[in-house]
């Protein structure tokens, strides 16, 4: 079925496309779009850091080897992606939170953190 209307960011606007180089989203769609199906709320867009690679790799999430049966590339740091929002708040609470772009953030993430947070890590686009 299709949408009625366009999804949300966490600003009120249309959620902007956040990756297609490495290709991100929970439907690899480019897209933080989410459904009830996406238990881990892929919903936050962040340029990953080194930092946060290796917070994410000691929790036993590992984004950076590729898996390729999954279509996954591996990510380095300054790529963006689809992150959990449990995951970001995990790491903005352990001070190793990523860079997030608020406009291709989906406001569902707003279910499970504050704009405040998310605001005080977003991306300064030039």
């Amino acid at each position: 079925m299709a949408k009625s209307s366009p999804s949300r960011n966490v600003l009120g606007g249309t959620l902007r496309p956040c990756s297609f180089e490495p290709l991100t989203g929970y439907f690899r769609d480019g897209c933080c779009e989410t459904d009830d199906g996406d238990r881990g709320s892929h919903t936050v867009c962040a340029q990953v850091t080194k930092a946060f690679l290796e917070f994410s790799t000691s929790r036993g999430n590992d984004l950076v080897t590729p898996r390729r049966e999954f279509g996954f590339p591996g990510l380095k740091p300054g790529d963006q992606w689809c992150l959990c929002a449990l995951r970001w708040k995990e790491a903005f609470e352990a001070g190793a939170a990523p860079f997030v772009d608020l406009a291709a953030t989906h406001e569902r993430a707003l279910d499970l953190l504050s704009l405040t947070a998310l605001e005080s890590h977003a991306l300064r686009v030039a």
